[in-house]
């Protein structure tokens, strides 16, 4: 039978858009996990696992990176029970505001999906603490509600450097003069970070000590210097009386070209593993994190990451850059 020429062409073009149709529906994360992500759990299940061989109280908080909490990355989806095991909370930035903008509320489609996830964590054992990005008064009290309805703990950041211990409210949300022993016991938390309002490292130490929040989330240097034994010790005390935790940041998605582990000649000579600039952060580099050589930096010796903040009495870990696994995919 003879074919025209226009069917010969039709066929083709239906033919073409059903292979396209195929490779777009496999290429997506609805049907399976991405490696990247498991990776990344692994990643952070072995900075756990080996902290805890130094200290088994050690607490683990990865920041960001939802999706990690369900095996599929799906809302819905089966919990990853190992990883939630290891981790005893999880970080959220912008859960109410800052997703867009800061001091904009976070869109509704934005705000539920990633609810989905963090009460997955809350049914399995693990805290929520959310940081929103808003300084206008009302948004920071609506932002605390918010949060202490659903059951988490949270901090209204006023700049999203995190480079200031807030005005308002007088006394953390929920402050009171009770132990925190873990996580499970805080009602509130700072997050500050960056110490360049104040001109020095004793000033910097007497304002969080002057505080009453039940965590305190900082960097493990003051301005690229390490902070003594003795000087994480004296922050142990809120001004209301009781313990609080003293919990280290630290990036395990990206390198930053300022910490002690940089080495100049990666400026003309980069390790494999070490990645293009973060366009939105100066200094940061994008890490193949699942490379034996950057995880040999954070954990596993006694020069590590994670072995320096052990020893300086950091009562746990805050890891950022979880997400990391979005750029690889």
């Amino acid at each position: 039978m003879k074919i025209s020429k226009m069917s010969v062409n039709k066929s083709s073009i239906l033919l073409l858009l059903l292979i396209l149709l195929f490779f777009v529906s496999c290429g997506g994360d609805d049907e399976f996990d991405p490696a990247y992500r498991q990776y990344m759990r692994e990643f952070v299940q072995n900075i756990g696992r080996y902290a805890r061989t130094i200290d088994e109280n050690f607490i683990v908080i990865p920041q960001n990176g939802q999706e990690l909490v369900t095996l599929n990355g799906e809302e819905d989806g089966q919990p990853a029970a190992e990883y939630l095991q290891v981790i005893d909370g999880v970080g959220r930035e912008d859960l109410f505001y800052g997703y867009d903008r800061d001091d904009k509320a976070t869109p509704a489609v934005d705000r539920e999906y990633m609810i989905a996830f963090l009460d997955v964590c809350e049914a399995n054992g693990v805290e929520v603490m959310v940081t929103d990005y808003c300084s206008a008064l009302s948004k920071m009290e609506d932002s605390y509600l918010q949060n202490n309805n659903k059951g988490y703990i949270s901090f209204a950041a006023p700049e999203r450097e995190l480079n200031k211990i807030p005005d308002y409210p007088a006394q953390p949300y929920n402050a009171t003069g009770n132990d925190v022993n873990n996580l499970s016991d805080a009602k509130n938390f700072l997050y500050l970070i960056n110490p360049e309002a104040y001109t020095s490292r004793q000033l910097f130490l007497n304002a969080l000590a002057a505080t009453s929040y039940d965590v305190i989330l900082i960097d493990y240097f003051y301005n690229e210097e390490e902070f003594t034994r003795q000087e994480i010790s004296s922050l142990k005390i809120k001004n209301m009386g009781g313990k609080r935790l003293v919990i280290a940041y630290m990036s395990i998605g990206e390198a930053e070209e300022y910490r002690y582990y940089w080495k100049d000649e990666w400026e003309s000579d980069p390790p494999s593993w070490l990645k293009e600039e973060n366009r939105d952060w100066e200094g940061n580099y994008k890490v193949e994190y699942w490379d034996p050589d950057w995880q040999d930096i954070i954990y596993g010796s006694s020069g590590s990451y994670i072995d320096k903040i052990v020893d300086k009495g950091f009562d746990g870990v805050y890891l950022d850059i979880i997400d990391a696994f979005e750029y690889f995919e």
